[in-house]
């Protein structure tokens, strides 16, 4: 067989797979038994299926764009030398192309449970999945980070439907749990992908950028997402683009303030507590919600100043309901992951105590998905500890839907789970639900750790959870987050209908 030089290569890695180990004796006994002619026709065969067989890597251009050194897989080059092609042969041909943008949900946490090589590994079979997964005259690049792309093979009129299906086949091959170093790898992945059709230009930088567009998009929702490109989602990103320049300015210029949020105690009704979430109030777009201003502050690097503003805000409301008389318990914040990060965190916030005259037990530090990842950093164990010291209490958000385990309720030292919005949902006319919320709950009575549900939306919810032995309770079904000026007013209606009718949950004829 004559091989170009640059041929020579994948042939001998494409022998040395484990699939071409069993031609191996068959060659052997045909030399034996049939003599020369039969070793050398089988050997032939062997080569011609070993090279037949070989992985497709990449299409044209990707000798000039290099191939990624963990995965094999040709760069971004050659993915968007193949859309180039694709554009030049449809005015002919009248076929079409997409490109889909895998990346896997919640990447940096694998850096915090996984070293290098187990990482590359990881990289390395979730590329053959995908390869598995299509033809071989698709191409499939790898991207920076924890993202790949596929660019297939110009077909006739590929539309949204089909595209959907070929984003869940991809999806469902990838998420199989995976065996690392004997240990168990559970992924999930977001996809977003282009049309031809549905391409902002005609180039193909432009076309692989708007699937990256819209597989950015699908990361920001919960896991397994799928998303395609419209002018819908270029209009979100240029939106997010604009607000990542005009926020660290709202934070300066007080336009980011915290709104509260109350909490119930299922046992008697009562007050126990408001979680303070960020508010935008902007002079085009109206009040924007967290989902909108963590992105942009997030892409700034101000989530330290955020932190800071926040914990401003929630002492001097802790501060006035006392001088209003009014018996509110603690209030809940979401912690920043750089201001946790911060070594000087807990003198900021012992100085903040004493400067509002704010006893320590009133202010709850929650603990979100991307704080629990690195509870391990000296830095941050450092100053949950210091908090402790002091008298905050902690809790972790989202238990059940994210890394927050038992090692993190020990690593902590928290007082408190939030029972995540996807576990609280039809609780009360879903018996699995029930069941599952109630392991929730039954586990965190045997730890000594008290209950929130999150996102409670129906009064029926409220009433299952209380009747399941939840401790609290807060969503749209007891009240939305408002401004501080507005909770005074809630709070004084509440507690008058609950001084004139039976307190609720399962101690309300105490």
């Amino acid at each position: 067989m004559v091989e170009k030089a640059g041929q020579g290569m994948p042939l001998v890695k494409a022998l040395f797979r484990r699939e071409m180990v069993v031609f191996v004796p068959a060659i052997g006994l045909a030399g034996l038994w049939f003599g020369l002619e039969a070793m050398t026709l089988l050997a032939t065969t062997a080569l011609a299926v070993a090279w037949m067989t070989r992985p497709v890597l990449a299409t044209q251009g990707a000798d000039d764009a290099g191939q990624d050194g963990v995965t094999g897989l040709c760069l971004r080059g050659a993915a968007v030398t193949a859309l180039q092609h694709a554009f030049s042969s449809s005015r002919t041909s009248g076929r079409g192309t997409a490109a889909l943008v895998l990346g896997i949900d919640q990447a940096d946490l694998l850096e915090t449970h996984y070293n290098s090589s187990e990482i590359n590994e990881i990289m390395r079979r979730i590329a053959d999945r995908i390869r598995g997964a299509l033809r071989d005259a698709d191409t499939i690049a790898r991207l920076d980070g924890a993202r790949f792309a596929v660019i297939l093979k110009p077909t006739l009129r590929p539309d949204l439907e089909s595209m959907i299906q070929l984003a869940a086949r991809l999806q469902a091959a990838t998420e199989v749990p995976l065996s690392v170093e004997k240990r168990t790898v559970h992924v999930t992945t977001h996809i977003g992908f282009c049309l031809i059709s549905r391409s902002p230009e005609r180039d193909g930088e432009a076309m692989l950028a708007a699937a990256e567009t819209a597989a950015a998009e699908a990361g920001r929702n919960p896991p397994s997402a799928i998303r395609a490109y419209s002018v819908e989602v270029q209009k979100a990103a240029r939106t997010r683009c604009t607000l990542s320049q005009e926020v660290a300015a709202a934070l300066e210029g007080g336009c980011i303030l915290a709104h509260f949020q109350p909490q119930l105690s299922s046992d008697t009704g009562e007050v126990s507590g408001f979680q303070a979430v960020p508010r935008w109030l902007h002079p085009e777009r109206g009040l924007l919600l967290e989902t909108d201003i963590l992105p942009a502050v997030e892409t700034e690097g101000l989530g330290q100043r955020l932190g800071e503003v926040m914990l401003y805000n929630v002492f001097s409301a802790i501060r006035d309901w006392a001088k209003s008389g009014l018996a509110v318990g603690p209030v809940s914040l979401a912690i920043t992951p750089e201001l946790l990060a911060n070594p000087k965190l807990a003198d900021r916030l012992r100085w903040e105590l004493d400067r509002f005259e704010v006893p320590a037990e009133r202010l709850r530090l929650v603990l979100a998905s991307s704080v629990v990842a690195h509870l391990d950093q000296d830095v941050v164990a450092h100053n949950l500890a210091a908090c402790t010291r002091m008298g905050l209490q902690v809790e972790l958000a989202g238990f059940g839907h994210g890394p927050a385990s038992v090692t993190s309720i020990r690593r902590s030292s928290a007082q408190r789970i939030r029972i995540h919005r996807s576990f609280v949902a039809r609780v009360d006319c879903d018996a699995e639900q029930q069941r599952l919320v109630a392991a929730v709950l039954s586990m965190a009575e045997g730890l000594g750790v008290d209950t929130l549900a999150e996102g409670v939306s129906t009064i029926g919810e409220h009433a299952m959870l209380a009747q399941l032995g939840c401790g609290h309770v807060q969503g749209p079904a007891i009240a939305r987050p408002m401004p501080f000026e507005e909770t005074i007013g809630w709070l004084k209606r509440h507690n008058h209908k609950l001084d004139s009718t039976p307190r609720l949950g399962r101690k309300g004829d105490r």
